[in-house]
């Protein structure tokens, strides 16, 4: 018999059977160990990274109700890989192109000790945006919120939201230029 997956959802939900979440998981492991290797690079990083994510899927979806449990995995997956990067030596460049920060499933991280000075410079630029630029900024790149949600959590109308966004992203790729040529 063939159960689906938010019949596995709601049984792991009432019982926590782990076996009933590993059959859940375990589907999904060769897909988010790919998304941990794109991030870390490393294979045995990226090995005992999904089964860190499996270790938070315990608590969370007893927590959560989910009903998309691929898409809200993959933003599981994602921000376990960005935070295990902050949280190391390494730095996060995220990069500033047109094409690439219209949408936040395409920001590109390119992860390289070299990079450190243009993070520093960026999180220098952040600070000088009008403070509801930099929140919406925030909200929508960094925690990777829709703009209903930032709409939400901030409380400004849905237009507001999309014009600070875009003048933050704006104003921010001017102040990163300047600090380039100020160098």
């Amino acid at each position: 018999m063939n159960v689906s997956e938010a019949e596995l959802l709601l049984e792991y939900r009432r019982t926590g059977d782990l076996e009933v979440l590993g059959k859940l998981y375990s589907g999904y492991m060769p897909l988010v160990y790919g998304l941990c290797l794109k991030y870390f690079k490393d294979e045995e990083l990226s090995k005992d990274a999904v089964m860190q994510i499996f270790e938070q899927l315990i608590p969370k979806l007893r927590q959560h109700e989910v009903s998309n449990f691929k898409s809200w995995l993959y933003t599981l997956a994602r921000n376990y890989c960005l935070m295990a990067l902050r949280a190391s030596s390494r730095h996060v460049f995220v990069s500033l192109e047109n094409g690439d920060m219209e949408r936040p499933e395409v920001v590109h991280l390119n992860i390289d000790s070299t990079n450190e000075s243009q993070l520093s410079a960026m999180e220098k630029c952040m600070e000088t945006l009008p403070t509801e630029q930099r929140r919406a900024i925030d909200l929508f790149y960094l925690q990777q919120k829709c703009y209903k949600e930032v709409a939400d959590i901030t409380g400004f109308d849905m237009n507001k939201v999309k014009s600070y966004i875009q003048n933050g992203k704006r104003n921010l790729k001017i102040c990163m230029e300047r600090n380039d040529r100020s160098e």
